[in-house]
């Protein structure tokens, strides 16, 4: 049996590649430390993904291991040698907010940890190949800098800008541009992955997301922009908006969706690859259009509270071309948009919602 090596398995990204490729025959060898919980606070914990997989998934094998362990990490991929055909790296310190409060922390779990998997990767399993989830802020500021026109409930590109239809290419330079640290520690890991694929011949892959999300995002209020939004909805608890009048712009991929595309390129690999993904102009929104949406699914007034000044780095619009990754490969396509998204959100977490409300009421009442 062919072994996924995925780390960050209890997360976002991470429990569905482990479901994914599990349900294909894969043995599956989870690395998940639980830092989202230290990050973010209790209210973000993967645990209940984590229990969840260990009790469904019979082939998932879970590794209690940080990814900068690099004795730790080694043991792992030298177990299974050769018999690993897969590494999907998407364990990360994720928010540009957390990174400027601890940079050496964010820089050593995004780059530091990086390395240490891709070494590990040549050294014990150099046929696998390689998927590392990136993201946009590698790109810093300079979407910022794109001719926008203020519309009623969004920001949206100049029509006849050349990145109008399709959105944002893989071509657009990342220097010269405010990353936030967080951004800074991405693009090393980044380049880093590329150099993997293009000086040793591993076949590595990029994924440079914009918003990704689905049901099982422990979504925070520094990170998980939609499922945090509909929890908010939810629960009653009020938003926190950072500035540009609540109208910028995110493109949001289902978690799915971007699992079906690392299929593709598993089944077909390239070297030192670089790929924009996103929900493109098929699945975007603007803050205050994913309020209303929120509001009309919950059924209850959403509550929000508005903060002028924005977020340092932060992309006023940003919508991916994919044109690259489809080109590549044809046969993938997304299957999910916004509003789709956001009522799978809400179906498949509001029992479990609603018990933390309660477990936080009782906790409240015994310490009055």
């Amino acid at each position: 049996m062919s072994v996924a090596i995925i780390t960050g398995s209890a997360g976002l990204v991470g429990s569905e590649a482990v479901s994914y490729f599990a349900s294909l025959g894969m043995e599956i060898a989870g690395i998940d430390n639980g830092m989202r919980a230290k990050f973010f606070g209790q209210d973000a914990s993967t645990k209940w993904v984590r229990d969840n997989l260990c009790r469904s998934i019979p082939s998932y094998r879970h590794h209690d291991l940080d990814i900068r362990d690099a004795e730790g990490i080694s043991k792992v991929f030298a177990h299974y040698g050769n018999e690993t055909a897969l590494i999907i790296h998407a364990a990360a310190q994720p928010s540009h907010d957390w990174a400027a409060n601890d940079p050496t922390t964010d820089f050593t779990v995004n780059a530091n940890g990086t390395s240490v998997l891709l070494e590990a990767t040549r050294r014990f399993a150099s046929q696998a190949v390689f998927i590392f989830m990136s993201t946009n802020k590698v790109y810093g500021d300079t979407p910022n800098s794109l001719p926008l026109v203020e519309l009623e409930t969004r920001w949206e590109l100049d029509r006849n800008h050349a990145y109008a239809e399709r959105g944002i290419p893989e071509t657009m330079s990342i220097d010269g541009t405010m990353h936030s640290l967080f951004g800074a520690s991405k693009v090393a890991a980044d380049v880093l992955v590329q150099e993997y694929g293009r000086y040793f011949g591993i076949r590595t892959a990029c994924f440079r997301g914009g918003c990704l999300t689905g049901p099982n995002h422990s979504g925070t209020q520094l990170h998980g922009f939609l499922a945090y939004l509909m929890k908010c909805a939810a629960t009653g608890t009020p938003y926190k908006i950072f500035g540009y009048k609540g109208k910028q712009v995110r493109d949001n991929i289902h978690s799915s969706d971007l699992i079906r595309a690392f299929h593709e390129f598993f089944k077909n690999p390239r070297a030192g690859e670089v790929y924009n993904m996103g929900g493109g102009r098929h699945s975007n929104c603007s803050m205050r259009e994913a309020m209303d949406l929120c509001e009309g699914i919950a059924s209850r007034p959403f509550q929000s509270q508005y903060i002028n000044e924005n977020r340092r780095g932060d992309h006023i619009w940003w919508i991916s071309d994919c044109t690259r990754f489809r080109r590549h490969y044809p046969d993938w396509k997304l299957e999910y948009d916004v509003p789709r998204i956001l009522q799978e959100i809400f179906e498949q977490n509001k029992e479990r919602w609603r018990g933390e409300c309660s477990t936080l009421a009782k906790e409240m009442s015994s310490a009055s």
